[in-house]
């Protein structure tokens, strides 16, 4: 309709209104024409030709008003006017399907390109494959999309609309490689192969994709999924060598922790054995040292399980009502042993509310916390322990007078096996302490949280407050 408005606009204007001569009516029509072509496709530059053919018949060659013509030569014109005027309907239309390939070709590149940082940027919080399928979705603006993933036998499914009934035809491309396509619904199955052997199945449902395109987007996700089996196999390793690693570690560790008691109690037998007759009071003081070494072992051989089940398995608390600035005083009394010429300084304030917990485990908690501070503060420096409450929080605040934690470390003090560069070989340690005291703290819903300066450092445990104790 539009294309017929113009020839009649055309020959309004050139029979009525600015009368002009048959060759430049002639021109007019036939940069209509190509306008139209332009515009529009190759059925209204065709509508456009004959409508303006009979108008310049009709209208502009003698005899006028008569679509007949006089003069023989003006038959070579008019058919001359008619083929350029489809010859260049036709070009221009082909030019611009060529241009609407070249700018599809360049949207699936753009969008192939946009998908492979995609599948680089996919993080570890959720299933691979699963993002790998809701990626592709969303960048080929699909209807429903699946991938059957042969090592792990699933499916990941993504897009608005469900893609069912084809669960066997994706388990045969992706075991034999086979293909499958539906056009009445738009849908299509193609084996994703790495190398020449299938290993998954991916359906598509929505606008049609060329082919390259398609497969393109299989070797993306062949190699996607074979980047995500890579990184199992890396996390693997690395489980495998931290446990290795800890394994080790704790054995060091009880290895050295236990030479001290059992020493004493080695020591305090064999005088025992050696001078059987040795006057009462000596007996008693050797066996007494014997019992309380022992006593210590035991802890010490208690505290080393509860690291390997803190280690493997959610903690279990068994909660108890305490004070907490007791608690602090007796891991201070059995650490006595070890701090030799050491000081703690003890600040106990008032802790209105009560305070419920696992002993043992805080107690154990405080230890790492202790241990730590003697390891990094300088012999002839005190480490302060502070108990206060604080915002409803009861807290025990262990500072050191050591050269302090560099900002480099800090984000990951806390991380278990841990440790600093700059003292590891120095100090001894295994980077366990902190990551237990953490967890101890976390489990009774409450912190550990650290502060540092060069010359002071803090770890602060803290503990969520119960009731207000009853006024006496």
């Amino acid at each position: 309709m539009v294309s017929l408005a113009g020839v009649a606009a055309v020959t309004f204007l050139g029979y009525r209104a600015v009368p002009v001569n048959a060759t430049t009516i002639g021109f007019a029509y036939l940069l209509l024409v190509l306008i139209v072509a332009t515009v529009g496709g190759f059925v209204e530059a065709a509508l456009a030709s004959i409508a303006a053919t009979f108008a310049y018949n009709f209208y502009f060659l003698p005899p006028i008003g008569r679509l007949t013509i006089a003069d023989p030569q003006n038959w070579v014109a008019l058919f001359s006017f008619l083929a350029t005027a489809l010859m260049a309907s036709r070009l221009s239309i082909a030019a611009r399907r060529r241009a609407a390939d070249a700018l599809a070709r360049q949207r699936d590149v753009e969008r192939l390109y946009t998908f492979s940082r995609a599948i680089l940027l996919i993080d570890t919080s959720e299933s691979f494959p699963k993002q790998l399928v809701r990626k592709l979705a969303e960048i080929f603006e699909l209807d429903a999309a699946v991938l059957f993933d042969r090592r792990s036998d699933e499916f990941y499914r993504a897009g608005p609309l469900d893609f069912d009934g084809l669960d066997d035809q994706l388990r045969d491309a992706a075991l034999a490689g086979t293909s499958f396509s539906d056009e009445r619904q738009h849908r299509a199955i193609t084996a994703i192969r790495l190398g020449s052997n299938p290993i998954a199945g991916l359906g598509l449902q929505g606008a049609a994709m060329p082919d390259g395109v398609l497969q393109g987007v299989g070797n993306l996700v062949a190699i996607g999924l074979e980047r995500a089996h890579a990184q199992d196999l890396d996390s693997q390793i690395e489980a495998a060598r931290q446990s290795e690693k800890l394994r080790t570690t704790l054995l060091d560790a009880m290895a050295h922790e236990f030479k001290t008691p059992l020493t004493s109690v080695m020591a305090a037998t064999t005088s025992l054995l050696s001078n059987p007759d040795q006057p009462r009071e000596q007996r008693v003081e050797l066996m007494t040292i014997a019992d309380e070494s022992a006593k210590h072992l035991k802890e010490l051989i208690d505290d080393a399980v509860e690291i390997g089940r803190l280690d493997s398995a959610t903690i279990e608390i068994h909660a108890e009502p305490f004070d907490l600035a007791e608690v602090v005083r007796e891991v201070v009394a059995g650490m006595q042993a070890a701090m030799d010429t050491r000081v703690i300084q003890i600040e106990a304030r008032p802790i209105l509310h009560t305070i419920s917990g696992d002993r043992r485990l805080l107690k154990l908690a405080l230890k790492q916390l202790l241990d730590n501070a003697f390891k990094y503060s300088p012999s002839n420096q005190p480490v302060t322990v502070r108990v206060f409450e604080e915002a409803a929080m009861a807290t025990v605040a262990i500072t050191d007078r050591g050269p302090g934690i560099a900002p480099q470390d800090r984000d990951r003090i806390f991380d278990r096996l841990y440790r600093s560069p700059s003292v590891e070989g120095r100090i001894p340690g295994s980077g366990l302490g902190l990551s237990i005291a953490l967890s101890i703290a976390r489990a009774h819903h409450g912190d550990l949280t650290m502060t540092s300066r060069p010359g002071e450092t803090t770890f602060s445990l803290m503990l969520a407050a119960g009731r207000r104790r009853s006024e006496r």
